[in-house]
């Protein structure tokens, strides 16, 4: 038999294409469009329905940047059509390669009801099924005129202030038209079949078996009346699509699903308008197909259209009733897991999974993060104790250099913990249920042999409108058949309690989830990150002394509605493109001013609370929010003022033989600075140890080019260390300050188009040299890093993460470890060998790297950098331009228990406020092993103080909580405040003492009871 298969492959094409398709709408009139378009930013439905519209037509231009436009458009049915099914055809002007990324619209009634939205592949409104002849059809479109912004070209049209007024879409096509039922179904019979056709080998029978009854349909197409024809050409496909799947095929749950990102390429306000869209959407498809499931995450989305779409939420809870609409995820947002602090991330799952039990009552089981750049491996443990049960990513099949093995596995986290994972196999979290990708899903399965399931998230994401009634129509017909992987439209709990019954051994995998790409999201955007370790170091401090005021202040109030805004606000900004620094200009400007008002607020909370608890007066009281002791002042207490804690710092210049500049010292750190305001020395008095390796400097500015291969504010390419530049020549060291208590140097520095000024500085009773930088940065596509080439063997580095730390090789002996040449931490990183260490904390960095090499007097440089600033240009082509302060220290001989104090030292500072009484801690714990993470009021009202502690050095600890007050009763608690299921039972003694015992980098959240004080309602 001759080979003409080809030639049917591109008749089938051909004729889908140019003629099947087109005729699903063939018969056509025009309707009546008019136009409005709003001044400036969005306007109210009422606004936009009551406003003057004008004269429009199809091929008008419409929308700037950032605009809306108001169509209004009215027909009437013809007579012709009565008893038809009839549809309005709304294209905006749509680009089909790019749902989701450009102009979008909402579909309303008359009466304000939203309808659906309008996207390139959902342009159409059912108006009549069946139509009656001369029925008026009025609808009314808000169209958002979002600028194209997915080609990594730098643009300014990232933001409405630099965007220009252009118009930059023109309508195509506004008509009602009937809706041809047969020609549609044909045109998913031939989309299916021709699919699944072209993944089968060559070889293979059923390839060829679908080849032929393809052609067979094709020739039953009348091409003049496709229409008239399409019922007798289905009729070939019928007995190919009901030859049953194979028993063994792979098993697909399929779950409808629309991620979109809270904010990217787009501003906040425009997300809220993306969700409404896609909802109404989702919704509408309910109505029609109630085999539909759809799962939709973040909270914060949901609580968005109940505050500004009230209506169409409405529906929602409706659809959530009825089973269909499933929420998932847990979490406030789908935020980034490697900067976010440890105590946010908690606060993640305890708003979020609120959110979800109170609007729905519905405890949600799947931790749903399928876009995250990295996953932390504090996450297992924090899922188990949101209450949740299992884990769902896609992101990390997007690593570059290392396969991850499993789809299906156990992820241990760094106390122990595992929770059942799942990675869909798919490789995409938008999926149509096209034929190559569900033949994809199916060959790139790792787990063949031992589990046969597999999820599949589908619908177009990113304000794409999400499922569609064809990809449906496919999952239909995939259900069971010949050659292709079995589909069922499922709860994306049905997916996992089968695969988890199918495959309890799954393999482990033990320790963070790295994803070898977009490294550079631990560095762009300085100000945002910035402000996020402020708010949530900010948050502690108002937590902790409004709770503290409201046990000891008699009149005082714990502002319980304020925090929460406060809290789910930051949590909002720790979406995975804002935190990480790859949303457009118009996102990061609105943070950073959002994030100054977060300050101011914070800033009034934690002022009030320590006016109530110190009652004013004479004198100064000294407050520390840091979980450790020092200068005297307990950890989450205040006392006066106390005087000087160690030796008198001294302040000499240094030979000029030996390149000049100054020592400082303090008895029990002595810091050598040359003339070039380098760190040629930090010894360690107490260890008679050097830190800095021999020849080499401390606190060395380098910049490298950077310009990755793609991805500008995602990436940093390893091939950026090729080239770098030391910033050794000074314009000015000078002596700022010079005192008992502290000594400072001042160092400047001047390169390219910036500028650095360096405080260096050393205080009595420290051991850690705080760098203070100010750097004016005026450079583009530049990488800044500072060095610290340490004197110590060290083949692992250890970096906080949430609730503990992390250890990663130096080294580069395999693939996986060289993968990771930028890594996060987040208060420190510390290297060490046996006895002897040292550490680099910060107040406001992310990115390092951790590098070794051996020199020629055998001993070993341990070199740590910190990645200050990026100037990438896409999306935002003004990236971390501007003033920046820094701040950094090196603590000479520190342990990873030094570390963790340091660090909190470093990022809550001392405050004062007059008075001269001291306060008492509300808690205490007698282990510098164990840290309180939080001190709290109940989220209930009650009264009751919610502590959150950890162990925090990696061993088992144990530890005695005292409470400031008297306490009725202790009891262990998830995130959530409920009572933990195999807490044990804690004692609390006569005088509010609490044994603890905790295993590495456990997490317990206790919650006390205040004596006397009635519980909540």
């Amino acid at each position: 038999m001759h080979d003409d298969r080809s030639i049917v492959e591109s008749r089938l094409h051909r004729v889908l294409t140019e003629r099947i398709r087109p005729a699903v709408h063939g018969r056509c009139v025009p309707l009546t469009v008019e136009r409005w378009d709003a001044p400036g930013e969005p306007v109210p439905v009422a606004e936009g329905l009551a406003a003057a519209y004008g004269p429009a037509r199809a091929g008008d231009r419409w929308g700037p940047a950032w605009g809306t436009s108001w169509f209004r458009v009215r027909g009437r049915v013809p007579e012709a059509w009565a008893g038809r099914t009839v549809e309005a055809v709304l294209d905006l002007g749509f680009d089909r390669g790019m749902p989701g990324f450009q102009c979008e619209g909402l579909v309303y009634r008359p009466d304000g009801e939203a309808v659906k939205g309008l996207h390139p592949y959902n342009d159409w409104v059912r108006v009549g099924d069946p139509a009656r002849g001369g029925e008026e059809v009025l609808l009314y479109v808000e169209a958002a005129a979002n600028p194209v912004l997915a080609g990594q070209t730098p643009t300014r049209q990232g933001d409405r202030l630099t965007a220009g007024e252009e118009p930059l879409y023109r309508i195509a096509r506004m008509d009602l038209a009937v809706f041809e039922t047969d020609v549609w179904e044909l045109v998913q019979d031939l989309e299916v079949l021709g699919g699944l056709m072209l993944q089968l080998p060559e070889g293979d029978a059923r390839r060829w078996e679908l080849l032929r009854a393809a052609e067979r349909a094709l020739d039953a197409v009348d091409l003049a009346d496709v229409a008239g024809s399409a019922a007798g050409a289905r009729e070939p496909l019928a007995e190919v699509l009901a030859s049953p799947a194979h028993a063994s095929a792979h098993r697909i749950s399929a779950v409808g699903h629309a991620h979109i990102d809270s904010a990217w390429l787009w501003p906040l306000r425009e997300t809220v308008r993306k969700v409404a869209r896609t909802c109404s959407n989702v919704v509408h498809l309910m109505d029609r197909h109630p085999e539909f499931v759809f799962a939709m995450s973040q909270a914060q989305q949901l609580a968005w259209i109940k505050e500004h779409r009230p209506e169409v939420y409405a529906r929602v809870r409706e659809k959530v009733a009825a089973g269909q609409f499933v929420p998932v995820g847990g979490m406030w947002v789908e935020s980034d897991t490697n900067m976010v602090g440890g105590e946010a991330m908690a606060r993640q799952f305890l708003y979020g999974k609120k959110f979800f039990l109170d609007e729905f009552g519905i405890d949600t089981r799947e931790v749903w993060l399928p876009d995250s750049f990295g996953y932390t491996a504090a996450m297992p443990q924090l899922v188990k104790l949101s209450g949740s049960d299992w884990f769902l990513t896609q992101k990390i099949s997007w690593s570059r250099t290392n396969a991850f093995p499993h789809h299906t596995f156990w992820w241990e986290g760094i106390d122990g913990t595992r929770v059942f994972t799942h990675f869909p196999p798919v490789d995409t979290y938008n999926s149509d249920l096209g034929g190559e990708q569900l033949a994809h899903a199916a060959r790139n399965y790792r787990e063949k042999g031992r589990a046969s399931r597999s999820l599949v998230p589908f619908g177009w994401g990113d304000g794409g409108g999400g499922p569609t009634r064809e990809m449906l129509a496919r999952a239909r017909r995939l259900g069971r058949l010949e050659g292709s992987p079995r589909v069922a439209v499922e709860r994306p709990s049905a997916f996992f309690e089968a695969a988890h019954a199918e495959y309890p051994d799954a393999p482990v995998w033990v320790g963070e989830l790295y994803l070898e790409l977009h490294r550079g999201t631990y560095t762009s955007q300085a100000g945002t990150k910035q402000g996020n370790r402020r708010s949530e170091s900010l948050l502690r401090e108002a937590e902790l002394w409004a709770a503290t005021a409201a046990v000891r202040a008699p009149g005082y109030r714990y502002p319980y509605e304020d925090l929460e805004r406060i809290w789910k606000t930051v949590l909002l900004h720790q979406f995975h493109d804002i935190l990480p620094g790859s949303s457009i200009a118009w996102v990061h400007r609105e943070a950073r001013a959002t994030y100054a008002a977060v300050r101011r607020e914070l800033e009034a909370l934690v002022a009030a609370a320590q006016r109530a608890l110190t009652g004013g007066g004479e004198g100064t009281v000294v407050f520390n929010a840091a979980p450790h002791a020092r200068r005297g002042i307990p950890a989450g207490g205040a006392a006066p003022e106390p005087g000087r804690s160690g030796d008198p710092v001294t302040l000499t210049p240094r030979e000029e033989a030996a390149g000049g500049g100054f020592v400082l010292a303090n008895g029990l750190l002595r810091v050598e600075v040359d003339g070039r305001g380098l760190v040629v020395s930090a010894y360690d008095l107490a260890a008679g140890r050097e830190a800095v390796a021999p020849g080499l400097a401390a606190n060395l500015l380098q910049i490298h080019p950077d310009f990755p291969a793609m991805w500008d504010a995602w990436d940093v390419d390893a091939y950026y260390r090729n080239t770098v530049t030391d910033l050794v020549e000074p314009d000015g060291l000078t002596v700022a300050e010079e005192g008992a208590d502290r000594a400072v140097l001042r160092v400047t520095r001047t390169f390219g188009a910036s500028s650095v000024v360096q405080l260096l500085a050393v205080r009595s009773g420290s051991k850690v040299l705080e760098i203070d930088t100010e750097v004016d940065w005026h450079e583009s596509e530049t990488l800044l890093k500072v060095a610290f080439p340490l004197d110590v063997k060290a083949d692992r580095s250890a970096a906080e993460t949430q609730f503990g730390h992390v250890h990663r090789a130096t080294h580069t002996n395999t693939s996986w470890d060289a993968a990771k040449f930028e890594i996060c931490a987040h208060r420190w990183i510390q290297v060490a060998e046996p006895g002897w260490g040292a550490a680099v904390v910060n107040d406001s960095t992310y990115g390092h790297d951790v590098t070794r090499d051996v020199r020629a007097d055998g001993g070993q440089t341990t070199t740590v950098r910190l990645s200050l600033l990026r100037a990438p240009r896409y999306p935002d082509p003004e990236t971390d331009q501007g003033r920046h302060r820094l701040r950094f220290g090196l603590a000479p001989g520190a342990s990873v228990g030094d570390a963790v104090r340091e660090g909190h030292w470093f990022n809550l500072p001392e405050r004062t406020a007059p008075g001269s009484a001291p306060v008492e801690p509300l808690v205490t714990v007698d282990s510098d092993q164990v840290v309180v993470e939080a001190v709290k009021l109940a989220e209930d009202r009650s009264g009751a103080v919610v502590v959150r502690l950890y162990e925090a050095h990696g061993g088992r600890a144990a530890a005695t909580l005292r409470a400031g007050f008297p306490v009725a009763s202790a009891t262990g608690t998830d995130l959530l405040e409920r009572p933990l299921a195999g807490a044990p039972e804690y004692l609390v003694s006569a005088d509010g003492e609490v044994a603890l015992g905790l295993r590495p980098f456990q997490i317990v959240t206790l919650r006390l009871e205040r004596a006397g004080v009635p519980g909540p309602g």
